[in-house]
């Protein structure tokens, strides 16, 4: 099968995030083997590999103290460009930037499968520590799998201020294993050494293409399921954003985050606002790509159009900086920490 534009590289994987048990059906031969990028900080960061964490640190410009977001790709895995982009313009907006690595990098699992949630609690831990760096003032980001991740870990931590997930999912699914064309048995990740629970996935439909086996989280038949593999976002307590594209052809994103708005506003969970974009798909995320840019007429490789992606990025970039500015400030009745 061929997609919309042609045979996606792993550059460009970045955005593909789900339906991996049914990628080996998709994928050309050799799909998903090539080497995954690990890119150097750059001039405004530093690598951390200590306290079995990888990944590049981006410390905000002056004494602090600041805020710090601890920022999650997806399924590209390592230390990818979109990531690094992402993670140089928050610095650029007074924030301490930690991009962990959770897959696909040196001292990290070879596939997304069975990743300890407690290897983003360390991460947390690690950030918090950092001087000119307020641990009370702490964050999360992160896009599809990655946003997969920081829900689930935003329930573990009652004390984060502020979670941002982009292309988001009300349900955790099964992982990636690119090496078996993207099928994987297990789940994406574990707590206490257990698998989280998973939705299953539908059947597959060529017609509609990789959403399809995501629609099992929109059948009522499957409501139990969707149950128990439902993150419990009423555990949290951080204010929540979340972006998503209604033109999404990657997993239906934009469902799954009204799904999430609900059950938090259902069950006493925190605040969650909703982003959605009529005209935009799995690239919706980010900050905004000018005309000029390469990657630029690509932002329709997963739905929508690409004006309509980058003016969604356009639009919610400021509001998400915004967000994150409004949630991570000192608090009326607390002194700002003193720089460490």
């Amino acid at each position: 099968m061929r997609w919309k534009n042609g045979l996606i590289l792993a550059a460009t994987v970045a955005a593909l995030i789900g339906g991996a048990a049914m990628f080996k059906l998709l994928a050309p031969e050799g799909y998903g083997l090539q080497e995954v990028e690990v890119l150097d900080p750059g001039p405004t960061g530093v690598r951390v590999e200590e306290a079995g964490l990888f990944g590049n640190y981006y410390p905000a410009d002056g004494d602090g103290p600041h805020p710090g977001i601890l920022l999650l790709g997806g399924s590209e895995g390592g230390l990818g460009r979109g990531v690094k982009h992402m993670a140089l313009a928050l610095q650029r907006e007074g924030f301490s930037v930690f991009q962990l690595a959770y897959f696909g990098a040196p001292s990290t699992s070879e596939s997304l499968e069975r990743i300890p949630l407690e290897l983003f609690d360390r991460g947390l831990q690690w950030l918090g520590a950092q001087p000119g760096v307020d641990a009370e003032r702490l964050a999360l980001v992160g896009g599809s799998k990655g946003a997969e991740a920081v829900l689930l870990v935003a329930t573990r931590h009652p004390e984060l201020r502020a979670v941002v997930a982009g292309m988001p999912t009300s349900v955790a699914w099964n992982g990636i294993n690119w090496q078996r064309g993207g099928q994987s048995e297990s789940s994406s990740w574990t707590s206490d050494g257990q698998e989280i629970a998973t939705m299953p996935f539908s059947t597959w439909n060529q017609a509609e293409g990789v959403i399809s086996v995501y629609r099992s989280v929109q059948d009522p038949d499957q409501s139990a399921a969707a149950e128990r593999a439902a993150i419990p976002i009423e555990r949290a307590r951080a204010a929540t954003m979340l972006v998503c594209g209604e033109a999404e052809t990657m997993w239906p994103a934009c469902p799954m985050s009204r799904e999430v708005q609900t059950r938090a506003t259902q069950r006493g969970g925190p605040q969650v606002h909703v982003l959605s974009y009529a005209d935009a798909g799995h690239l919706v995320f980010g900050p905004p790509i000018t005309r000029d840019n390469p990657f630029y007429e690509r932002l329709d490789m997963f739905g929508g159009t690409v004006e309509g992606n980058a003016a969604a990025r356009a639009d919610s970039w400021p509001r998400v900086i915004a967000f994150l500015r409004e949630a991570t400030a000192p608090l009326p009745d607390q002194p700002a920490a003193e720089p460490q």
